[in-house]
């Protein structure tokens, strides 16, 4: 539920998963109002390179008649992962059930393609390795479309 720390941004992008020019809105908490900082408040469906908790810089759009983004001012950790169901005998709850019980948190778009939040904190390699497995049993699609540094190359063991 809304309050009054809580505001509308449009983003305006290209996107990968959609393959068409597109918009999203999303909420974000009021940081700064004179430095135009505000904070991601929820999982992006669409926005690449986004994650709840970034704080981001976005101004008044005239054309838009709304706050519109302009650039991100600092990555919170977290990661974004967009999974689409492909599997018919696959249902939503049974999935996200055991992703949320390894410390992800989720926004569904409908009973096939939700948005997962990998948090800062939470290992990503029993995460990845789920997801993997699912693709490879072609059960699900995934895409990365933000993973943070505290998730990147977890999984690779250098030896020296």
């Amino acid at each position: 539920m809304p309050n009054d720390n809580l505001v509308k941004i449009l983003f305006n992008f290209y996107s990968d998963i959609l393959d068409e020019q597109t918009t999203e809105t999303m909420w974000a908490e009021v940081i700064d109002t004179e430095k135009g900082y505000y904070k991601i408040d929820n999982i992006p469906f669409y926005v690449p390179m986004l994650a709840s908790g970034d704080i981001v810089f976005a101004e008044y759009d005239n054309d838009q008649q709304m706050l519109s983004y302009r650039e991100t001012v600092e990555h919170s950790g977290n990661s974004t992962i967009h999974i689409i169901i492909m599997d018919d005998e696959l249902e939503m709850p049974t999935l996200t059930k055991i992703l949320v019980e390894l410390g992800c948190s989720y926004e569904r778009m409908n009973d096939k393609y939700f948005a997962l939040e990998i948090p800062a904190d939470v290992d990503y390699v029993p995460v990845k390795r789920i997801l993997d497995q699912m693709e490879t049993d072609e059960n699900i699609g995934y895409a990365e479309t933000c993973l943070s540094n505290n998730h990147r190359y977890k999984d690779i063991q250098l030896d020296f």
